[in-house]
Formats: C-alpha cells, sequence, structure tokens
C-alpha cells in the first residue's frame, strides 16, 4: 500500500489520482478524514493525523500497513505563515516531516518520497528552503529507502499561484505583479509532478535519489502569464509594482488574523525557480509538458 500525506492538496491531489490510475492500493492522510472521503470517496482508505503530532495515536497508527510513504504536505495558507496556528515552514515543512520520518520506521515503511522544493540549500537566503534542506537531510539519515523531488513552480487547475494572479485580469484592464517580471521561470504541468512523483515511489532505480524538477521551458513570469492570457483569449497588460512596496503593504497585513499577503509571501513570488532536470532524465526520462498545452487543458475558453 502507497501512503500520501497531504493527499487532498494541490499536489498531493493529483499524486493520489495518478496512483489510482496505475491500479495501487492507495490510503490518504489528512486532518480531516470526512474531508478525504468526500475528495476520493471509497477508492482510498481515509486516515486522520496531523503531521505536527508525533503521538503514538497519531501518525505511527495513520501509518501502520504502508509500504511506501509519499510526503506532500502543505500547511493551507502556503507560502503565508500564520505562526499561531502552527501554520509554517519549520513546523510542517521540517518538524512535520521528521514526525513522518520517525512514524515511517516505526510502521516498517520501505520507501519515503518527500516533495521538497526547488532551492533547498543548508545557507539558502530564505528560511523556508533552509528548513526542506533540514527535512531532506533528516530522510536521508533515517535509515529507510529515499527519494526527494524538488519541483519548481507548479501550475495546473487548482493551483493557488498562476490562477490567483489570473483571476485579477476577469475583472481588471492589468495583472498586479511585484517585481519586474524578469525572474527566470520553469514552470512543470502537476500532472508531470504527480507522474514523477509517482515514479520516484515505486521504481527501484529511484531509491535514494534526489530529482529537480522543471518544465521543459525556461522562460520569465512575464512571459508566463502572457503565454496564460493569450490561451484564455485576453488581452491584458502587466501592471509592476516594486518589491518594496508589496513588503511594505506584506508588513501591514500580517497583522490580521488570516493575513492575504506577507513580506516573505512576496519574496517567495519573486523569485526565479530553476531546475537542473539532469538526473530526472538520466533515471526517469519523463516526457515534460510545455506550458502552453498544459495550460490549454483548463484555461482555454468553452466554444
Amino acid at each position: 500500500m502507497i501512503l500520501v500525506t497531504g493527499g487532498t492538496g494541490f499536489i498531493g491531489a493529483a499524486v493520489v489520482e495518478e496512483l489510482l490510475a496505475r491500479g495501487e492500493q492507495v490510503a490518504v492522510v489528512g486532518r480531516d478524514a470526512a474531508r478525504i472521503r468526500r475528495r476520493f470517496g471509497e477508492r482510498v482508505t481515509a486516515r486522520a493525523a496531523d503531521v505536527r503530532d508525533p503521538s503514538p495515536e497519531g501518525l505511527p497508527a495513520a501509518f501502520a500497513g504502508a509500504e511506501v510513504v509519499i510526503n506532500a504536505v502543505q500547511f493551507p495558507t502556503s507560502p503565508i505563515e500564520i505562526p499561531r496556528r502552527g501554520w509554517t515552514f519549520e513546523e510542517v515543512d521540517y518538524k512535520g516531516t521528521v514526525n513522518q520520518v520517525e512514524a515511517a520506521k516505526a510502521a516498517g515503511v520501505r520507501r519515503f518520497v518527500y516533495l521538497s522544493g526547488i532551492g533547498a540549500a543548508p545557507a539558502a537566503a530564505q528560511h523556508w528552503f533552509r528548513f526542506k534542506w533540514q527535512a531532506e537531510q533528516h530522510l536521508a539519515a533515517s535509515g529507510l529507502e529515499w527519494a526527494v523531488v524538488r519541483p519548481t513552480w507548479v501550475y495546473g487547475p487548482n493551483d493557488n499561484s498562476l490562477n490567483r494572479l489570473l483571476r485579477f485580469g476577469r475583472f481588471l484592464p492589468f495583472l498586479p505583479m511585484f517585481g519586474n517580471g524578469k525572474q527566470a521561470m520553469q514552470p512543470v504541468f502537476v500532472e508531470d509532478v504527480a507522474r514523477v512523483v509517482a515514479e520516484a515511489a515505486l521504481r527501484p532505480e529511484a531509491a535514494n535519489q534526489l530529482f529537480e524538477l522543471g518544465g521543459p521551458e525556461v522562460m520569465t513570469m512575464d512571459e508566463v502569464l502572457k503565454t496564460a492570457l493569450a490561451v484564455m483569449g485576453k488581452r491584458r497588460f502587466i501592471l509592476h509594482q516594486p518589491v518594496f512596496v508589496g513588503k511594505a503593504l506584506g508588513r501591514v497585513a500580517a497583522l490580521l488574523p488570516t493575513p492575504p499577503l506577507t513580506a516573505d509571501a512576496v519574496e517567495f513570488i519573486v523569485l526565479p525557480a530553476v531546475a537542473d532536470n539532469a538526473n530526472l532524465e538520466r533515471v526517469l526520462r519523463p516526457k515534460l509538458t510545455p506550458l502552453r498545452e498544459g495550460l490549454e487543458t483548463y484555461l482555454r475558453p468553452s466554444p
């Protein structure tokens, strides 16, 4: 059995659907078992646990019987951290992964796949990348078979990044964007991510491998947005705002109970996201979807 934590999220749900399409037996772990059942019905086994809670009745019990665990957990407001709710990169990405790895060891899991992120590094300027790297290191030293997948900027019908920007174009004559829009991006289609994660979970040659994963094209952020607008059949100009303005707004918004923006989230948005696909191509040889082709699956207007 393959167990997916975070299986109702944007990427996690795509991974679950890919595994089901391959005929795999799948269990999904989340904080709300009812939500899992609403999403997948009887096609999966629903198990309730919080990755932040390492108590024996939590994760170790939820992991029972799993041969492979895929960690696709993101906190609900990512990348906007809400510390008072425990929704931070430290609590979820790092400590939550440590808790899962230890539970997996206790449950006799054979392989653990961690969905990390491009940019993870020990001395990264951004704390979220440092926490992801620390999680990777804990997994690699765990004694389990492991695989790490580091995607770039993931897009798809249920993403909350590109779609959020494009929604402005439905009622405004422009798309607002912090920064100059020239950062290098390598957007990757969520269905491609799901296939790569499934391969990392199932293929023997993927054991103890780290895979960076980006789409087949490197382009600027402005080019990504213009491609999406063209697929939608809309003409909008991109209104660039200085990053410091966005961070100032984010610092004020962070005072709200549920902030729509933070200074760190603005930085997250404007960072380049480019992968080195060399090991991915060498080991897994995936077919990657061009941006326009992926966008056309859900943004093209109905005839």
